[in-house]
């Protein structure tokens, strides 16, 4: 866990709202795991057991409360923080990665054996690859049964088990009760269930979280047809393992409202992950706010900028691809470029909501029409068709599982990348928190704007004391340099 357990009980006893979803409090006497910040009565301390994941407490023979709901928090910030193995499991796993190709589909997607897979998840996470999934699925389960009117039957499948006795078998042992006492519950304190294929649910965060600067961000950069964005919503297109989706976010004061339209609901699990990692959600804005406040120069910006979140990815080509573009120019000139790309090759939605249509290019599209779509100059469409070659057959993998060092190893090696291009892509597709872009332009001006060196050297020194949260050091950059240019 990313606390201690006397720290962690002080967090019980407090109730603090911060450390939800860092680590699960089970009660021994009663047999039940709750989030930290959970109303019930502190247990004695002789009784408290903490655990780092719910599959963990799960495991240990713990089943969910049915006050606070412990599953229904923001993630864990440890799993971007932890480049180990373990971190890059959970990232999958997350993502539907065991439900989709089993123990030895996750295993080999991180380059290790199942055997040494499940060893080091269950001595560091408590519970196996398994577990851990399965803990998802009773996830995605409950939000099906709470937010939709499908059957059993639809729900058990597109929450990703093998048979409706399994699923039965799971909600009863992990939330203490049947699937449909779970909706009749729901039902009595909710709105509306959702129809088949759209689902609406609440995405909770750590507050503070600066999602106005984030919206700013994605609506700066968004693609017509892509994506719709304006100060107060986002949406945009999906790509997904089973199928397509369109995602349409609203942000609220302690969560945002999202409503996803999917093709196929066994996605739902993935596209909330992918949500969630697009957004930052499971960030402690704590934690950067303490080391970054301590920097005088910085202290303003964060207190400007209240609960700065990174922006992430829900596809790891289309940043790879926008990256290669935008090199060397303004954003609003790739992004009119990278507009015309995706008309060109994109994808047409099945069912377009009248603002997102498309799906950004596939491998394969780029490789074989890049050349002919992609205005300006030749050896930028030849490294985007090199990009789409390894992608397609399979020798470059752009998911959240992958080693940092090793993917930029990989990108540099292909002609027309540079250190940049790689770094951009490691913070925004794999998460990583501590990244900073120091030959960014727009971020050397934001240093300028402060006062700061924008010597790539001197600026990586100063850097070193705001580790292990450099990557949101740059957004704090990047939006003084925006404010700096609308001043007069």
């Amino acid at each position: 866990m990313l606390v201690g357990t006397e720290e962690a009980y002080r967090a019980v006893a407090s109730r603090d709202a911060r450390f939800d979803g860092c680590f699960v409090h089970a009660v021994r006497t009663t047999g039940i795991y709750c989030r930290p910040s959970c109303p019930a009565r502190t247990p004695k301390r002789d009784n408290s057991l903490f655990f780092p994941t719910a599959a963990a407490a799960q495991a240990a023979g713990f089943r969910a409360c049915r006050r606070c709901l412990p599953d229904a928090v923001p993630g864990s910030p440890e799993w971007n923080m932890r480049a180990d193995l373990a971190g890059r499991a959970m990232r999958l796993i997350s993502d539907g990665a065991v439900d989709r190709g089993g123990v030895e589909g996750l295993a080999a997607q991180l380059g290790y054996s199942p055997r040494h897979l499940t060893r080091v998840l269950t001595a560091e996470l408590g519970a196996g690859p398994i577990g851990l999934a399965r803990a998802h699925r009773a996830h995605s389960a409950r939000i099906l049964i709470e937010t939709t009117d499908l059957p059993f039957t639809d729900v058990a499948f597109a929450a990703g088990f093998s048979s409706l006795r399994q699923f039965n078998d799971t909600v009863r042992e992990v939330f203490a009760t049947t699937p449909t006492a779970l909706r009749g519950r729901a039902r009595r304190r909710a709105d509306e269930p959702s129809g088949a294929g759209a689902i609406r649910l609440r995405l909770p965060f750590r507050a503070p979280c600066d999602l106005s600067g984030l919206l700013r961000f994605l609506g700066e950069r968004a693609l017509e047809g892509v994506e719709d964005a304006g100060p107060a919503h986002y949406a945009r297109a999906l790509r997904l393992p089973h199928g397509t989706g369109v995602v349409r976010l609203v942000p609220q004061r302690d969560h945002v409202a999202c409503t996803l339209a999917l093709t196929d609901l066994r996605d739902l699990g993935s596209a909330v992950a992918r949500v969630r990692r697009l957004l930052d959600l499971d960030a402690d804005p704590v934690a950067v706010a303490e080391t970054l406040g301590s920097d005088p120069v910085l202290a303003p910006e964060v207190a400007r900028n209240p609960g700065v979140r990174v922006p992430g990815s829900v596809d790891g080509l289309e940043i790879l691809v926008r990256a290669v573009i935008g090199q060397q120019i303004s954003v609003a000139a790739a992004r009119r470029t990278t507009e015309r790309l995706a008309a060109a090759l994109g994808t047409p939605l099945p069912h377009s909501d009248g603002t997102v249509t498309r799906l950004f290019p596939t491998a394969e599209a780029l490789a074989e029409g890049v050349l002919d779509a992609l205005a300006g100059p030749r050896r930028r469409a030849e490294t985007v068709r090199a990009v789409g070659e390894a992608v397609a057959e399979g020798r470059l993998r752009l998911h959240p599982g992958r080693e940092a060092a090793e993917l930029r190893e990989e990108l540099v090696n292909i002609p027309g990348i540079g250190p940049w291009t790689a770094d951009y892509v490691a913070m925004r597709v794999l998460g990583s928190p501590d990244v900073l872009l120091d030959g960014d332009l727009a971020l050397r001006r934001g240093a300028a704007a402060l006062g700061l060196s924008t010597q790539p050297a001197a600026l990586r020194t100063r850097a070193r004391q705001w580790s292990p949260w450099r990557s949101y050091a740059g957004v704090l950059l990047w939006s003084a340099a925006t404010r700096n240019l609308e001043e007069p």
